[in-house]
């Protein structure tokens, strides 16, 4: 699609293949590949020496394929979550490279993250590559901490809903029940996709404070290590917190289920608790239905109503004692 220049100082400048050559100043650190055509990544190659990961490279999920030092240059890929304030959060592959006193980016996507980082980078006089690099990490973090917040807070007005739901009617309440597993397998999902990212993130920032490997003397004596510390420490207090989300979603998942249980099993009583009820007086019914000829209360004038008192008689019996018990 296109190469994006970020002068320091300056706004972002898209620039083709042909001219990619002639834009790389002395305020230049960040390029930009956006969905990079074959010339693109080729002018790219050739300016640099190395070869850009291909986008089927770039989804392999082995740390040798995602982290890797070659041709002096560093290659970090990434999994991440874009649109995350949508309701259907994507997640897609995103490679750094650190060589010379650059920052190569490649995506295929626009994520809020770099806006903030380009806009964050053109009102400063003076930033190096590392300064770059480290703003832009920082702000993917937040953007992955906004979604997890987010998720916090519907999960907890989720629970709300769950368990305080005194004054719905059954039907009502099984109905908001089936609702609620749909919107934590939702967010259960999300979960684990971020999850997943913290994880990817996370190696990337342990490779990138390596102060081992082997790079140029330039690259040497400026170690980013410390820098990264505090991110690090971001990460994994995201990973702990996403952790947590995960169980609470859990366990919110198998008392749903269990409500759900407990209210069919309710219905189930009530029809059961019925046929008990209301067994008696079939029995009575179906005595004195049967056509036998000797039959003492046949000629009886007192039979018929004798019979229906008989038959109230029976469904009261049950239907207090089922009361008292708790039953009803």
């Amino acid at each position: 699609m296109a190469i994006f220049v970020y002068p320091t100082g300056d706004s972002s400048e898209a620039v083709s293949a042909a001219e990619f050559d002639s834009v790389l100043t002395d305020r230049v650190v960040w390029i930009d590949l956006l969905m990079g055509t074959p010339e693109e990544v080729a002018a790219i190659q050739k300016a640099f020496g190395i070869e850009l990961p291909t986008r089927e490279e770039m989804r392999e999920i082995e740390s040798t394929s995602r982290l890797y030092y070659e041709d002096g240059a560093r290659f970090m890929t990434t999994s991440m979550l874009y649109s995350t304030e949508s309701e259907t959060p994507q997640s897609t592959e995103v490679s750094f490279v650190l060589v010379k006193r650059f920052m190569l980016t490649i995506r295929d996507v626009e994520p809020l993250s770099f806006r903030q980082t380009a806009q964050q980078f053109s009102k400063k006089v003076f930033a190096t590559r590392d300064q770059v690099f480290i703003a832009l990490i920082e702000n993917i973090i937040d953007r992955q901490a906004d979604l997890l917040e987010r998720l916090s807070k519907e999960t907890e007005e989720l629970s709300q809903r769950i368990f305080n739901r005194g004054l719905s009617r059954a039907k009502e309440s099984e109905s908001d029940l089936r609702q609620a597993i749909f919107q934590l397998g939702r967010s259960g999902n999300l979960i684990a996709r971020e999850r997943d990212c913290i994880v990817s993130l996370s190696r990337l920032v342990q490779y990138a404070g390596h102060e081992d490997f082997d790079g140029s003397d330039e690259e040497r004596t400026l170690p980013i290590y410390p820098r990264l510390k505090p991110i690090s420490r971001d990460l994994q207090s995201l990973s702990e917190f996403a952790g947590f989300l995960s169980a609470k979603v859990s366990f919110m998942l198998d008392a749903t289920l269990g409500l759900i249980n407990i209210e069919q099993n309710a219905i189930v009583k009530i029809f059961s608790v019925a046929a008990v009820i209301f067994l008696p007086p079939t029995l009575v019914a179906s005595i004195y239905g049967m056509n036998f000829r000797v039959l003492p209360e046949k000629d009886w004038d007192y039979g018929y109503p004798f019979s229906l008192v008989l038959m109230v008689i029976s469904v009261l019996v049950p239907f207090l004692f089922c009361r008292r018990k708790g039953w009803l």
